[in-house]
This record gives C-alpha cells, structure tokens and sequence, in this order.
C-alpha cells in the first residue's frame, strides 16, 4: 500500500525535526529617524540585546519579527515597507542548531506605551556611538556590520 504523497511529506518533516532539531529565533535593528537603534533588556538574560525571540509555529521569520517588535518594544513597522533582512546566523552560544534571522527597519511607529512586564526589564533607542555598557558583544558587532554596510559574519 503506497501512502499519499501530503502524509509522506508531513512524516518525512516531522523525522527531519526529530533527527536534525534545528530551531530558528529572530532579532531586529529598529533605527529611529535620528539614526537610534532599539534594544531591549530581559528579566532573564544579562545585557542589552537587538529585539528578538523564536519563531511560533505557523509564522514565517517576518512575521515573528513584526510580533516580537511590537511585544518587546511597541513598534510598529509600517505596513508598506518590508523588512530588510540582514543576514542569517548560526548561534553556537545557546545551542549547537539555533540560527537567527536579523532584519531591520527604519519605518515604523511607535505604541503610546509600552509598559514593562516579566519579560523586558528595560527598552530604548540609543546612538551606536552611545550604546548602553551592558550590550552585549554579538549586538556590537551585529550594529557595526549594519552601520559599515559590512557582509556579515557566519556566527552570532
């Protein structure tokens, strides 16, 4: 008995997730109209990072980026400008098979507020030439790679 090619694809998928288990995050370089980027701090990660997290499943990277914007930090890309996708990366520090997409915008909005919850202890827009002490090393060198129009690298 042969099995419908839709069931083959889906049992083939779901061995490839058993056997390979890659996961996939997001982060995004909001710049405001004075060249200020975005970054966020967690309640439960040390330093300032670009806003980001994983992608759900049934979402594609861009729309997880549009709702990890709006959760983290009130943005609100504008609807007719597409995010600009910077490059992609592989992430050894949290786990041997996690990659991220980083994108950026330069068109949004920003919410009224924003309060504060368990997840972001902080957020705010900051010069390169100012950012906070705290941000973290791969932010830096995520921000030089986006401001020197720089290939970027192959690890986060």
């Amino acid at each position: 008995m042969l099995l419908d090619r839709p069931l083959m694809r889906r049992l083939f998928h779901l061995g490839a997730l058993a056997t390979r288990g890659m996961t996939l995050g997001v982060r995004g370089a909001a710049f405001d109209k004075d060249g200020r980027v975005c970054l966020v701090r967690h309640t439960y990660v040390s330093g300032w990072h670009l806003p980001g997290g994983g992608v759900e499943g049934g979402e594609n990277a861009p729309e997880a980026m549009l709702r990890e914007f709006r959760e983290e930090a009130g943005i609100v890309v504008d609807p007719g400008q597409p995010l600009w996708l910077h490059g992609f990366y592989h992430n050894t520090a949290a786990a041997g098979r996690d990659h991220v997409a980083l994108y950026v915008t330069r068109a949004f909005q920003l919410l009224a507020t924003r309060p504060l919850d368990r997840e972001i202890a902080e957020h705010g827009f900051f010069a390169l030439d100012a950012l906070p002490e705290a941000t973290t090393r791969a932010t830096r060198m995520r921000l030089t790679e986006i401001r020197d129009s720089t290939p970027p690298t192959v690890q986060w």
